[in-house]
């Protein structure tokens, strides 16, 4: 009786962070959902947003280890981690864009039909603008602090998740220096969205994003020099955390005894 050589039979596993991916656009579906509640909408915008981040920081930091460390192996769905991070950044750059989509172009113009806005830098009238520029002054050029780049200063430590401006320049600075680069770290200390006051907003419920405000005025941090560009970063770190034991028996001796 001759046999029958097995088929090879396809992975009937789902890769783990494409299943995340696929679970994080079920979240923004919900913010999509016009029935709900419009706070409740945003809510699961921001729940979408914050699980994209714990994502990269503990999923695909492990992904980037393996590659780097030289390993191959497939996973139970058989992707490699090469594979696998080709996949992820795709759906990942498809959700974001999708994420932006549903924040500009339905959330925050629901929120203005409700009497919440957000005032956008290049649409502020003349007294927006000066309260911004008062603003700006008083509360946060005291605590901002360029950190210019160049060849003899190594590339500054970033925060994790924190907002971040990489500003191009030209002309030299106070000491005669010429600068072509520069960081502002905004400090983690300050409000993310800010409100605007009444008066000068003409409504009680106008917001200013931070981003905007030092956009607007980044040019203050630089005397004396042309600022040619401003643009908005933010980089999430790996957190992913791997203990090294060398025998088993030593991790076993740090664990406390059973009673």
């Amino acid at each position: 009786m001759t046999e029958t050589p097995l088929t090879p039979v396809a992975p009937v596993f789902i890769n783990r962070e494409l299943s995340l991916i696929a679970f994080n656009r079920r979240v923004l579906e919900l913010a999509q959902d016009v029935s709900l509640p419009l706070l409740e909408r945003l809510k699961f915008l921001c729940i979408s947003s914050s699980n994209l981040d714990e994502l990269f920081e503990v999923r695909i930091g492990s992904l980037t280890q393996q590659i780097r460390v030289g390993l191959n192996r497939p996973d139970d769905s058989g992707l490699t981690p090469g594979e696998q991070l080709d996949q992820v950044y795709t759906a990942a750059h498809s959700l974001v864009a999708d994420q932006y989509h549903t924040l500009n172009d339905e959330i925050i113009p629901a929120l203005a039909e409700e009497g919440i806005h957000f005032l956008r830098r290049t649409h502020w009238n003349e007294a927006q603008s000066l309260w911004v520029k008062q603003f700006f002054r008083r509360e946060l050029l005291p605590l901002l602090t360029p950190l210019g780049l160049d060849p003899s200063h190594p590339f500054p430590r970033i925060l994790n998740k924190s907002l971040n401006f990489v500003v191009s320049l030209e002309g030299t600075d106070d000491y005669g220096r010429e600068a072509w680069m520069a960081i502002v770290q905004a400090p983690r200390a300050l409000p993310r969205i800010i409100r605007m006051d009444e008066e000068a907003s003409g409504s009680n419920s106008s917001f200013v994003f931070l981003s905007s405000m030092i956009h607007a005025h980044v040019h203050e941090l630089f005397p004396g020099m042309t600022v040619t560009g401003c643009y908005q970063f933010r980089v999430t770190r790996n957190s992913d955390l791997a203990i090294a034991v060398d025998d088993d028996d030593d991790l076993l001796k740090t664990l406390p005894a059973s009673s």
